[in-house]
């Protein structure tokens, strides 16, 4: 393995590499096609007010835990009363749950009307290409949607008509929820110990070895269940390649690799980060929710995850959190991994396709933007005003950090997307990597193979 010196002087030409080309135009995260007339032969019922007599809309929803499912209760009876004679018959499961039956229920005349339907080709894609999903593009902008949502996070929930290709073509959902990767570290022992945050990635790391030498663990992590080790690789590789690189990579477009020198350079930093003792110790044993345990007792300074853990760190610690976006190279701003949630869609053939987008509009309203705010989920729509957000409380900080990237077009990709088999070897090839079994251009390389492999059935 490199040693650290050689790291960073490689680190260092890149970082002057990437200021270079920072200097051009920064490319915009691709937008979805133009909404206008969908792709799909089938044309959406015209947007306008939905008919109030009386009729029930069956919605299928992923909001089972307590505090996410009061929410959709509270939306849920507002849109009733808002609609007089319309009923919501809710019908709620887990993801797992609501992968495996989907497909089935939306192919029935009597199935859901509405449904979260989860991104990426395996999912929304096959849905697509099924032909189960109507296309949103005329609500998009008669409903005003247009004005809630951007470009960049429309096309997560795009596809071309024939389901192959993700980023672009039709519009099939929208999300009420946002994500953002980034750091959570413990307020307290910061404190105690005079740490501050860092500002560049070359900061971070003295600060991973500052941490280290003091006795506590610098970033809690545990790559049992696999898919945070994804994470943790992304989080850097975010920050060496350009938001086009990562578009090109997991829409497929543009011919790109995934064996390139700032992969590489990005697995390497991780091996140094692995091997110089900065991660949990044991942490190939550990599961995601043991490590989120550990970190919120106050035996890890940090963790790299996303938003979404905000709310389970406020409630029963002594521990007090902050979130921060892991700074770019030289301090210059750099992509974070994000997204939006699980989008709500709207079963083709529905006959009530124009109240249940009524009903999506609703999903996206500034009251649902209140409503999830006030339970620390990050909305991805803007926050109202007038909602009482604690400054200086952890969700504050995850809606900065949301609002930051988001507003400079930095909002990344989840990468394991860019095939439906890329999951399964992001997650093997990464535990060869952690475990010393490979380098990292093995590593990138192996990665590469599942990525021109789909290409090509693509062609």
């Amino acid at each position: 393995m490199k040693k650290y010196s050689l790291v960073f002087s490689i680190l260092l030409v890149l970082s002057m590499l990437l200021a270079a080309c920072q200097t051009a135009t920064t490319v915009p995260t691709q937008a979805p096609v133009e909404p206008g007339k969908a792709e799909e032969p089938t044309k959406a019922t015209e947007p306008g007010a939905a008919a109030t007599e009386s009729q029930t809309l069956i919605v299928w929803d992923q909001f089972y835990r307590d505090v996410e499912s009061n929410v959709l209760d509270t939306l849920n009876q507002e849109f009733e009363a808002a609609h007089p004679g319309v009923k919501i018959e809710r019908v709620v499961k887990n993801l797992d749950d609501l992968k495996v039956t989907e497909k089935l229920a939306l192919s029935e005349a009597d199935g859901p009307d509405v449904a979260q339907v989860n991104q990426g080709r395996s999912d929304m894609g096959a849905l697509v290409q099924a032909n189960l999903l109507l296309p949103l593009n005329d609500y998009y902008t008669k409903l005003g949607w247009d004005k809630i949502v951007t470009g960049s996070i429309a096309s997560r929930n795009s596809f071309t008509a024939d389901g192959k290709t993700m980023g672009s073509g039709n519009i099939y959902g929208v999300s009420p929820t946002a994500e953002v990767v980034g750091v959570y570290y413990n307020k307290t022992l910061f404190q105690k110990n005079g740490w501050a945050i860092p500002a560049s990635f070359e900061e971070f790391m003295s600060l991973l070895a500052t941490i280290k030498a003091a006795g506590v663990t610098p970033i809690s992590f545990g790559s049992l269940d696999g898919w945070n080790a994804i994470h943790e690789f992304s989080a850097i590789q975010h920050l060496l390649v350009s938001p086009e690189y990562i578009n090109n990579l997991v829409y497929g477009t543009g011919a790109v690799s995934f064996d390139t020198p700032e992969n590489q350079l990005a697995a390497q930093m991780l091996l140094e980060i692995a091997d110089g003792g900065y991660f949990t110790d044991g942490f190939a044993g550990i599961g995601y929710d043991d490590s989120n345990k550990s970190f919120k007792a106050g035996e890890g300074a940090m963790t790299i995850t996303g938003s979404w853990l905000a709310s389970e760190l406020i409630e029963g610690t002594d521990q007090e959190f902050g979130f921060f976006l892991l700074p770019g190279m030289g301090g210059k701003a750099g992509m974070a991994i994000g997204g939006v949630g699980i989008p709500f869609a709207i079963r083709q053939g529905t006959p009530k396709a124009d109240l249940a987008a009524e009903y999506l509009t609703w999903m996206i309203s500034p009251r649902a933007a209140q409503l999830w705010a006030e339970i620390s989920y990050m909305p991805a729509m803007e926050v109202p005003a007038d909602t009482k957000i604690e400054e200086g409380s952890l969700f504050a900080d995850t809606l900065k950090a949301w609002d930051t990237v988001n507003k400079a077009n930095l909002v990344g990709h989840y990468i394991d997307w860019a095939t439906p088999t890329f999951y399964d070897t992001l997650v093997a090839e990464l535990q060869k990597l952690l475990g010393g079994e490979t380098t990292p251009v093995e590593f990138t390389a192996a990665v590469q193979k599942d990525y021109a492999d789909f290409l090509a059935k693509q062609q």
